[in-house]
């Protein structure tokens, strides 16, 4: 039997509830766990935590709003994950982490050898949480590291910090999801994260929602598109003061650059059909196409 998922939002669970899930961790019968918004007890916690360490199928854990409540639990967490070598999707979003309680999960998040998508949204985060999260932004290729990262509505943390991570975004090799909506980073900030951008091999979707831009950042967003060949495909910059004109002029070269990518693809599938097509000709090219994320490993996120 394939493993399934156990879905639970917003309920007290009980301990009978409890011995189930964690019966069906131990059995390898679960792919993704969301206990999003759950009420249960410390041992409780505990008892998942233990079920996690020893699945061998869970991919997908999802504990957001509020279940990693306070640093017992942070520490129980980071506990299973270095045990546990499945999990690729770890939602925290809405967890009162703040920067102490990363740095007690960050030595786990570091060495797992699954993790590719993070989200750390609403977790009370500063400067010193998004130094740690820069080392989950490998450079290069030097090893595995996050392809999605989501922290939205952080804003304790500065620009110095948010500019430490344009620095790791720019360099690093496989991100290709980063969501920063709902932080109040401003015109100065949309600038660094420009130029990350335009540096990224890798970035395909930027989500600046509701982070206090005006027309200053969408125009040099606007010259990083149309001047720079960049991955980017999506970019989202609803909910800031930016007129609809400079949005749709952003869309539209986005669009058109899809489109190019689309050509090439099937041009390389028609001669890969027909090897013996024009394969000596001047304009005949080699073109590398990699593969999308396809549907998002944080599709199963309920905020």
């Amino acid at each position: 039997m394939l493993p399934g998922s156990i879905q639970i939002s917003g309920e007290t669970l009980s301990g009978a509830e409890i011995r189930d899930i964690c019966e069906s961790l131990r059995e390898n019968s679960v792919r993704l766990l969301s206990l999003r918004g759950c009420q249960l007890s410390e041992r409780d916690f505990g008892h998942v935590c233990r079920g996690a360490a020893e699945s061998r199928s869970l991919a997908q854990l999802n504990l957001n709003l509020g279940i990693v409540s306070n640093i017992n639990r942070v520490k129980q967490l980071a506990e299973a994950l270095k045990t546990n070598r499945s999990v690729q999707s770890l939602f925290l979003h809405g967890s009162p982490l703040t920067d102490a309680g990363l740095a007690l999960l960050n030595p786990a998040l570091s060495i797992h050898p699954s993790l590719v998508a993070l989200d750390l949204g609403d977790c009370m985060l500063g400067d010193e949480g998004i130094n740690l999260i820069c080392g989950l932004l490998p450079p290069d290729g030097a090893k595995s590291g996050l392809k999605e990262l989501t922290l939205s509505a952080n804003p304790g943390v500065t620009s110095k910090g948010w500019g430490r991570l344009a620095i790791a975004v720019a360099h690093s090799s496989q991100l290709r999801v980063l969501n920063l909506d709902y932080n109040p980073l401003g015109d100065q900030v949309a600038g660094m994260l420009a130029v990350a951008v335009a540096s990224s091999r890798t970035l395909e979707v930027l989500d600046l929602e509701g982070t206090g831009l005006t027309n200053q950042s969408a125009q040099t967003l606007l010259d990083m598109v149309e001047n720079y060949p960049t991955a980017l495909r999506t970019l989202i910059l609803a909910e800031n003061n930016i007129s609809p004109e400079l949005q749709q002029q952003i869309s539209d070269l986005l669009s058109e650059g899809e489109e190019e990518e689309e050509i090439e693809a099937r041009e390389v599938t028609a001669r890969e059909k027909n090897p013996w097509i024009c394969q000596n000709t001047p304009s005949s090219q080699m073109v590398l196409m990699t593969s999308g994320l396809g549907d998002s490993l944080l599709a199963e996120t309920e905020m």
